[in-house]
């Protein structure tokens, strides 16, 4: 998809030498990858404590 976007060139470089992405298509997937899993984890840190597990951890030890 073509999308037309006003970013700051300063900020466009920064990024790409941090990134070492070659061209601006890939920085700007690389940042939206990024960001989607970033939210992802937080989400999935917000149920800390909160899911019961019924597992035995001496029985999976065994296993292996």
């Amino acid at each position: 998809m073509r999308t037309t976007l006003d970013i700051p060139a300063n900020l466009l470089s920064e990024a790409m030498e941090l990134t070492q992405a070659k061209t601006k298509t890939e920085v700007i997937k690389f940042a939206l990858e990024n960001i989607i899993q970033k939210n992802k984890l937080k989400k999935l840190k917000s149920y800390r404590g909160k899911l019961e597990l019924d597992i035995d951890l001496n029985l999976l030890r065994k296993r292996s």
